[in-house]
């Protein structure tokens, strides 16, 4: 009986775990904000999450700051043409539809800090402050999840 109830326990904990990177500003809600570990030497790092706008008007995310991880956080857009893969900083940031839901990922939408200050590691949290045209600041946790080999050439791309 106590090792159903230990079991219980710990299921329960990481359910918590798993909600608690779920997010609410106004109409908005920011789900699974995740980024991936980085190489020593890599200056680069990547955030992914998803913004559903719920609501009757558009929001737009204008910018994120992480100031412990670094001091220069970018909206992104990466896009391939003729088959050239180029990335761009979104200087107007990034709308979020009234109804609709946009998803931060890789090879499309996505967050990079800049000139890391030091490599993310597997377990760790980022807290960054997104900013919102409508919703106003929001403050979540990046949980860093394994490399994946996608991401470990994340930072290689030509920049318009």
């Amino acid at each position: 009986m106590n090792r159903i109830l230990t079991a219980l326990c710990a299921l329960a904990l990481s359910a918590a775990a798993v909600l608690a990177q779920d997010y609410t500003a106004g109409s908005l809600d920011i789900r699974h904000p995740v980024s991936r570990a980085t190489l020593p030497g890599q200056p680069v790092g990547g955030g992914f999450l998803t913004v559903a706008n719920n609501g009757a008007e558009a929001d737009r995310l204008v910018s994120i700051a992480a100031p412990a991880v670094s001091d220069d956080v970018q909206l992104h857009e990466m896009a391939v043409t003729d088959g050239v893969m180029t990335m761009r900083a979104l200087k107007n940031g990034i709308e979020i539809p009234a109804g609709a839901t946009v998803e931060l990922k890789p090879g499309g939408l996505h967050v990079m800090f800049m000139a890391i200050k030091q490599p993310f590691k597997e377990g760790e949290t980022i807290r960054a402050t997104l900013n919102f045209e409508k919703a106003g600041p929001v403050e979540v946790e990046f949980r860093v999840e394994a490399m994946k080999p996608a991401a470990a050439g994340h930072g290689e791309a030509s920049h318009d």
